[in-house]
């Protein structure tokens, strides 16, 4: 696809990390890119380097009535959406199943799982309706989509549940030219990443510290699904560290 001047994708949690890299890497390939996270500052920090293209919202997926005045403002602003990177996520501590606060349990599927569904409900709404119709919905899996890590059975629980949302969405979406798909994301080199270089859990009982990306490499995966014509589909895609323990995991 070569006019990517003329799409227009949303990233959520694009002030850091995995949002950051890829809201970057579609700017510099010439989209209209939403820039959306709870906090503004780092949002302008990066619209600021690509004043024409880049829009920037607050908001918070896990809320309704925040995503529906960001998808207003989308309407408002650009009259489309081409690419939703569903992306905003939340993580807690390593905690053994039996001592999961309900409090910690409801913040990240609020986050991981409500404010996926929220984001890809909007989406979807919006690519139905608007001429051209179509469009794309790519979701943040995880390695932890397929094999959990020891302590993380709300993060894993929510990614999960994501594969099951990437499915029906695009079950649903085929009626309407709208595709979905799914990228799972190991070991990459982002401010969260500390703990992986530094030493974690394994099955075993034992702490490692595990081989990592750069994380690049995942905002290259994600730029080349979401500049496929509508025909065509990455499905699921793992992107990973080589080395990292993902198939020995469990």
């Amino acid at each position: 696809m070569d006019k990517t001047d003329q799409l227009v994708a949303l990233v959520t949690g694009a002030s850091q990390g995995i949002g950051k890299a890829v809201a970057e890497n579609l700017l510099d390939a010439g989209f209209q890119v939403v820039l959306m996270a709870r906090r503004r500052e780092p949002l302008e920090t990066i619209a600021a380097q690509w004043p024409a293209q880049a829009t920037v919202l607050t908001g918070d997926v896990g809320d309704p009535a925040s995503v529906e005045q960001i998808y207003q403002a989308i309407r408002d602003t650009h009259g489309r959406l081409d690419v939703l990177f569903n992306n905003a996520g939340a993580f807690m501590a390593s905690t053994e199943v039996g001592d999961v606060s309900w409090e910690d349990w409801r913040r990240v599927l609020q986050v991981n799982l409500d404010g996926a569904f929220l984001m890809a409900r909007g989406a979807f709404q919006l690519m139905r309706e608007q001429t051209p119709g179509g469009g794309r919905i790519i979701n943040n899996g995880s390695i932890s989509a397929h094999a959990p890590r020891v302590g993380s059975v709300a993060y894993t629980t929510s990614k999960h549940a994501m594969t099951g949302l990437t499915k029906s969405l695009s079950l649903d979406g085929r009626a309407h030219n709208i595709a979905c798909g799914q990228i799972d994301i190991g070991n990459a080199d982002t401010p969260l990443a500390a703990g992986i270089k530094n030493g974690i859990a394994q099955p075993d009982g034992s702490v490692m510290k595990e081989p990592i990306m750069d994380v690049a490499h995942v905002a290259d995966a994600v730029r080349y699904m979401a500049t496929l014509p509508l025909d065509a589909n990455v499905q699921f895609m793992t992107v990973m560290a080589t080395k990292m323990p993902y198939l020995g995991r469990g």
